[in-house]
């Protein structure tokens, strides 16, 4: 035991999680170090064996049992995490659940997610994609942005020989009682949400509809008619646990759950303001019994749900329509889904922020006005009084000019409002002008004297 706890690394601080020091890793490397351990190695299959068949009160009043719990919590086990679509996903996944489920119920309404966090924003997909230049639905409010999607999809080999197999797959007509392989059709999904970049895939799944038909091209992404309907609508908690039985849907809906939890501390209602680890788990989704989508071809709302109804909940009714309104009533889903829509990523300044106004230096002038003199709701404005100084400097070439007769205009408002000083001015510049044109000729002959 004291070798495995050297394993894990140094004693925490005083005042610190117990575990918060150790760094995550995933979950086949931390297989492989406990297997490198013989303690730890024994604890493990010693683990293994009482999840096996037992329920988890049973398990922990065994003493074996409890004491391989104990210690399992101090190895690198405890704390590993996967990768989604790591090479590893399934055998890793296996390892955690192998771990976890032994330390939760097994029956929470919420899980943690056994993968890594997201870090990245959707701004980390804008800036790499230049598909999304034409993206603003302001600027092209006609545009049909899901068959923008597909044309992109399309222009990428990876993206366009995927999506065209699980189109094929879900499409094929295996009888006439079967519609389609729905088994089949989900692998086919999973593969292309999870190896196609998701800047093609959140396209075509998140993209703005004006219209109607737009919108029902949105809906048919992922070939509902396979992947999504049936001919009954299942009761949510018992898809739910149908899910659970299946360690990658387990911790996809885990994911989503911890990714799209609605959070009303935050600006956006979604976990740390990060819509990309949202949409990302709501992808994770597609492809297992708890795939969701959208329920009509609305353009003024985005209702998303899995394909199951409360019906028959019995007294677990309210728990069923909780668990059913995290993704119909889910305000961080719905706002991610529309950020996306928008082209906008997470904007955590004020709503409205006050526009910073930029004054010119005072000696920069402007040769020009604005194109229409009479925006200005201003005596002052700026820009015609510096176009004035211009125009005196640049001398009788501009007089027969608009912006000159402007400026004699401001200067008749000026002499009406102020005319003691406008008086002065005047007598001083007229004077300096009347000299200045009496010494000018006498300059030459002046100078032949001298």
């Amino acid at each position: 035991d004291e070798t495995l706890r050297s394993l894990a690394g140094p004693p925490s601080p005083p005042g610190q999680d117990p575990h918060g020091w150790r760094v995550p890793v995933d979950c086949v490397r931390a297989n492989e170090l406990c297997a490198g351990e013989p303690s730890c190695s024994s604890r493990y299959r010693t683990l293994r064996q009482c999840l096996a068949g037992r329920d988890r009160n049973t398990m922990l009043a065994n003493k074996e049992c409890q004491a391989a719990l104990e210690v399992l919590q101090e190895s690198p086990l405890y704390d590993c995490r996967c990768k989604r679509g790591m090479k590893k996903e399934l055998q890793c996944l296996q390892i955690y659940w192998s771990i976890h489920l032994g330390l939760t119920e097994g029956e929470e309404f919420y899980e943690a997610s056994p993968y890594e966090p997201v870090t990245s924003r959707l701004s980390d997909i804008f800036r790499l994609a230049s598909i999304f230049s034409g993206m603003d639905p302001a600027a092209n409010s006609k545009s049909n942005h899901c068959l923008d999607a597909a044309k992109a999809c399309n222009l990428n080999d990876n993206c366009k020989r995927l999506r065209s197999g699980y189109i094929s797959t879900c499409s094929k007509e295996i009888s006439a009682t079967e519609h389609c392989s729905r088994r089949k059709c989900h692998k086919a999904l999973r593969q292309f949400f999870d190896r196609v970049p998701s800047e093609y895939t959140y396209r075509l799944l998140f993209c703005s509809c004006k219209d109607q038909a737009c919108a029902e091209r949105r809906r048919q992404t992922i070939v509902p008619s396979c992947s999504y309907e049936d001919k009954e609508k299942p009761n949510c908690l018992d898809l739910r646990n149908t899910c659970r039985t299946d360690h990658l849907c387990r911790s996809r809906l885990a994911d989503f759950h911890t990714n799209c939890q609605a959070s009303f501390q935050s600006l956006t209602s979604c976990p740390g303001d990060n819509y990309q680890a949202c949409l990302g788990s709501y992808a994770g989704l597609i492809g297992f019994d708890m795939t969701p989508n959208y329920v009509d071809a609305s353009t003024t709302s985005i209702t998303i749900s899995p394909w199951c109804s409360c019906k028959g909940s019995g007294n677990m009714e309210e728990e069923c329509e909780k668990f059913l309104r995290d993704f119909t009533e889910n305000p961080c889903l719905r706002n991610a889904i529309q950020a996306f829509g928008n082209g906008t990523d997470v904007n955590l300044s004020p709503k409205n922020p006050s526009a910073p106004v930029t004054l010119p230096p005072k000696t920069e002038k402007s040769p020009v006005l604005p194109d229409d003199i009479n925006d200005s709701n201003t005596m002052y404005d700026t820009s015609i009084i510096t176009t004035c100084t211009s125009i005196q400097e640049h001398g009788p070439k501009l007089n027969k000019s608009k912006e000159q007769s402007l400026c004699y205009s401001e200067t008749q408002l000026t002499t009406d409002i102020m005319p003691d000083q406008k008086t002065f001015v005047d007598q001083k510049a007229g004077s300096s002008r009347h000299w200045a044109g009496r010494i000018l000729p006498f300059m030459p002959i002046v100078l032949l004297l001298l």
